[in-house]
């Protein structure tokens, strides 16, 4: 579920207007942002696991550098700290 949430997201930020309206792409990121926010602390470091063995096993560098910003990108740690937050 998390490396197909983590494709879904992919495609999303990666398209173009003719391929996807900027203001509905912009919905769905921060709908997506808010909902992984509101995870509980245990949930949180469930997930950040899982993005990290998508991660370490991706083969495709483009792919590998987004999954592994994924939970900085998406509020699942402080991206000064690292902490989670």
């Amino acid at each position: 579920m998390a490396e197909a949430l983590i494709d879904v997201l992919r495609f999303i930020e990666g398209s173009t207007d003719e391929q996807m309206d900027a203001d509905d792409a912009v919905k769905v990121l921060e709908g997506v942002a808010h909902v992984v926010g509101a995870l509980s602390e245990e949930h949180r470091q469930e997930l950040i696991a899982l993005v990290g063995e998508v991660a370490a096993v991706e083969t495709d560098p483009a792919r590998r550098a987004f999954i592994e910003g994924f939970p900085e990108g998406f509020g699942l740690v402080d991206g000064a700290s690292g902490q989670c937050g």
